[in-house]
């Protein structure tokens, strides 16, 4: 097969979409097919990449962080004429997602859309931010998502909400899959000297983006009051952003600032002796799609505590690979995290070796042959792909109707939410 990816984010960002797009498209080369990348330009791309469009963007939009993709049609529709795809996957419902629309409609392909994000909780990068804005982006992407030929949800509970919403799409659950030889290999010995911890420490860790979506504040309060119960405890966070600072004095604040330890952002086999140097993985986002670092977590045999969240309470199972907190307070969750250092040390054993088990579900090479089998009923029931040249007309017409739709469904949207006074979080939970 021939798969164009269109992303808003891609490497070397860091982040949930950028790494699923990435393992994915390695996944799906590995097995012989041919994947052209549609991304946004960002600061330390390489300046040669095989099978990659870079668009020119507008960079840390807004002081987000992320690229602002800007229109560029001619530039994208050449090196696709040329690339011949099969197949558009789209990854956002908006920006480069219009244009996969766009090319989609102009060659009569199918296209696919992941659902990677719950946009609602990150409306505070754009301007003018409030319910209304939350309730635009939740109507756009739920009408975009209409658009689709079919729609991959990273797990189960995602797709039950987009269904709630009124997404009709045929629908997969396809979770973005873990290299788990990348992760299986992490040294606890070598990752506690990383981070200067002590081989006796009880060490609390947590890896992800320092940003206020993930619900940060909850979680250092909760391990705060984790770290007071637990003698010899510690905290290790791994990972960067605009929150790192208001973290820190929150800790120093509680004369804990010598317990915990920011470790700053790492890949590869240090990101691996990280996770391998931790005993239990504390998560307390409730804007996860699925929660790769959960299942990151798993392949090292770490036990999990989180919040009964979209994502996460499809990973977690209480009682026997972690803990799942069912409400937000923070001493519920203290007292799991304090639950899981009495675990005696047969009890511990047996519950990390459940975890590396439940890291099998989440292997890429599993979720890779899910996604190109569904990839394959796709195009089996679509049928042949007509030859681009022999498009014309209808080509255009079709391409005039999804143009509309577009439009259409950007207007429907902004007036859906003018007249919603729910706020959308509320059913996420």
């Amino acid at each position: 097969m021939r798969i164009a990816m269109f992303t808003n984010l891609y490497l070397p960002k860091v982040g949930g979409v950028a790494i699923s797009v990435d393992r994915f498209s390695r996944g799906y080369r590995r097995r012989g097919h041919e994947v052209l990348i549609v991304a946004p330009d960002f600061p330390g791309q390489p300046q040669e990449e095989e099978g990659v469009i870079r668009v020119h963007a507008i960079q840390d939009f807004n002081g987000s962080g992320f690229s602002l993709a800007l229109p560029s049609g001619l530039e994208i529709s050449r090196r696709l004429d040329a690339f011949a795809p099969e197949l558009i996957h789209s990854h956002h419902p908006f920006l480069l997602g219009d244009s996969a629309v766009r090319a989609a409609a102009h060659r009569g392909l199918p296209l696919v859309y992941t659902h990677h994000t719950l946009y609602e909780y990150y409306t505070h990068y754009v301007p003018l931010d409030s319910r209304t804005m939350r309730n635009y982006v939740v109507h756009l992407a739920r009408r975009y998502a209409e658009l689709c030929d079919l729609i991959f949800a990273p797990s189960a509970s995602i797709a039950a909400l987009l269904r709630r919403r009124g997404v009709r799409t045929a629908m997969e659950v396809v979770p973005t899959g873990v290299m788990l030889e990348e992760f299986t290999c992490g040294d606890r010995a070598r990752g506690r000297r990383l981070a200067a911890l002590e081989e006796g420490d009880f060490v609390i860790g947590h890896v992800g983006r320092i940003a206020a979506e993930k619900n940060l504040p909850f979680l250092a309060r909760s391990v705060i009051l984790a770290l007071r119960r637990i003698a010899g405890s510690r905290f290790l966070l791994v990972g960067g952003g605009d929150l790192a600072d208001d973290l820190g004095a929150m800790f120093d604040g509680a004369g804990l600032a010598d317990r915990v330890v920011f470790a700053g952002e790492r890949r590869g086999r240090a990101l691996a002796d990280l996770y391998a140097a931790m005993d239990v993985f504390a998560f307390a986002s409730r804007s996860e799609t699925q929660g790769m670092v959960l299942a990151e977590a798993l392949a090292l045999g770490t036990p999990l505590v989180g919040l009964d969240a979209p994502g996460a309470r499809d990973i977690i199972i209480d009682g026997r690979n972690g803990r799942l907190v069912a409400a937000q307070r923070e001493e519920a969750f203290a007292d799991a995290l304090v639950w899981i250092a009495g675990l005696s040390g047969d009890d511990r054993r047996a519950m990390r070796a459940r975890a590396r088990a439940d890291a099998e579900t989440y292997s890429l090479d599993r979720c890779v042959d899910h996604a190109l089998a569904a990839y394959r009923r796709l195009l089996d029931r679509r049928g042949p792909a007509r030859p681009l040249e022999t498009l014309n007309w209808d080509a255009l017409l079709e391409s005039l109707r999804r143009e509309w739709e577009i439009w259409s469904n950007r207007a429907a949207s902004l007036t859906q939410a003018l007249t919603d006074g729910r706020d959308p979080r509320s059913d996420v939970l």
